[in-house]
């Protein structure tokens, strides 16, 4: 085993940094430096003032997320499903001494298209400390994702928490809103209309309805559209991934917003934070390349 290594989540917006040893994180770093702003810095610039003080000669570092795409330091290919967990460890590709980047993986059916990045390293770590049939992972864009103990076999994108953030700030939903409160009711009503109906596009409009005929708090509209979107996600999702036992890969408040959803569907639900998830992921990739 590699007793000191850094792993990098580097998305679109954001840079996250962690230095192990001996099986510990020693330290983290964060920076807004995504590879969409990195002002004019060259990704290796960038990395090394990420990891400063941090690195000998022999410190590998292993990266994953938008680094590896077409606007990131090098494209790491993606890897076609079905893959086994083991490949994606096999199929690094290496941007300078010691630095190496996870390939992404894709699926190109005629029913399916889709791709992800930086996911695949969660679902590592995931599947060591949280096993499951089904993997969840919330965000942006929520991946669902088909797997077992030895590969991962298919996944679907969507774009509900974009879609969330689009609807609230740039369109008729949100125009004129007071500041938004948080509201468990709120949300739970969402929800219930959603797993309702997931047919969103006639529920869209109502949601404005709602606040303009006072059946809906104005500061609560984006509890309860929060609660429409992964209602409807969750039960159309379910017609693709019907296996029961589910594992909720993101931070406490996404994640207890899921289990509620996929709950009241009777599935059985645990959760694992994807920090932790991706540190597990990484930590496996370096123990194997030191084998």
């Amino acid at each position: 085993m590699t007793s000191r290594y850094i792993a990098v989540d580097w998305g679109s917006t954001n840079l996250r940094a962690w230095l192990f040893e001996d099986g510990k994180c020693l330290q983290s770093r964060q920076s807004e430096a995504g590879v969409t702003r990195l002002n004019g810095k060259s990704p290796p610039a960038v990395l090394n003032e990420i990891t400063q003080t941090w690195r000998n000669d022999d410190t590998p570092i292993v990266m994953a997320g938008m680094v590896g795409s077409n606007v990131g330091w090098k494209i790491a290919p993606y890897l076609p499903l079905p893959v086994k967990f083991s490949a994606m460890g096999e199929q690094l590709t290496q941007v300078d001494d010691n630095v190496w980047i996870i390939p992404g993986l894709s699926v190109d059916r005629k029913d399916n298209q889709n791709v992800m990045r930086g996911e695949e390293t969660q679902l590592i770590g995931a599947r060591t400390l949280a096993p499951a049939a089904v993997y969840v992972m919330p965000g942006t864009h929520c991946k669902w994702v088909l797997a077992d103990d030895r590969q991962i076999s298919d996944f679907r994108t969507v774009m509900t928490g974009e879609l969330h953030h689009l609807l609230l700030h740039h369109s008729l939903i949100g125009a004129g809103l007071p500041e938004q409160q948080s509201s468990q009711a709120a949300f739970t009503a969402g929800l219930e209309r959603g797993m309702a109906t997931p047919a969103l596009l006639p529920e869209l409009f109502e949601v404005r309805a709602s606040h303009v005929l006072k059946r809906l708090p104005p500061e609560q509209v984006s509890e309860f559209l929060s609660g429409l979107l992964i209602g409807a996600e969750v039960m159309t999702m379910s017609a693709f991934f019907s296996e029961q036992q589910i594992t909720v890969v993101a931070g406490d408040a996404l994640a207890k917003r899921y289990q509620q959803a996929l709950t009241a569907l009777g599935r059985q639900v645990t959760s694992i934070s994807g920090d932790t998830a991706f540190q597990a992921g990484i930590r496996s990739i370096v123990n194997a390349m030191a084998n």
